[in-house]
């Protein structure tokens, strides 16, 4: 029997996947606990519109990501730190205030998550922090740190 599956299936397949199963399983497991549903015409175009929105809203993200990407490649932030003797630093810069200087001072609402930092900032000057926007879209923000 071809089944579309509704969710994942462990060993089966993924959500959106037709499978082919025998009669009982799909019976008495697949179908009673909604994991998936017989795959006629209509549930065969049903999945296929899914799929369609799906990519749609999906190049949207893109493209949202890909906008964003070219506000930020301009920008810079400016974030201050307390420094000692001979420039050294107390602590060190983290993702979670680089995204509150970002909206402070772009207005642009960024996830503290999506901040990588290969290294924590520990010294004055200018720094190139990525920013994962999307997983297929990076950006790059310039991040000035200068003594408190």
């Amino acid at each position: 029997m071809q089944i579309v599956l509704l969710q994942d299936v462990k060993s089966l397949g993924k959500k959106g996947d037709v499978v082919k199963v025998n009669d009982g399983y799909a019976r008495n497991y697949i179908l009673p606990k909604k994991l998936g549903v017989e795959a006629n015409a209509a549930n065969l175009n049903d999945l296929k519109l899914q799929k369609a929105n799906t990519e749609k809203i999906e190049a949207a993200k893109v493209a949202e990501a890909k906008a964003l990407s070219e506000k930020l490649k301009d920008a810079s932030v400016t974030l201050k730190i307390k420094t000692g003797e001979g420039g050294r630093t107390f602590g060190s810069v983290t993702g979670k205030e680089i995204a509150q200087a970002v909206k402070s001072e772009l207005g642009i609402e960024l996830d503290k998550k999506r901040i990588v930092l290969q290294e924590p900032i520990k010294s004055v000057g200018s720094h190139i922090v990525t920013v994962k926007l999307h997983k297929e879209v990076n950006a790059e923000l310039k991040v000035k740190v200068e003594e408190a």
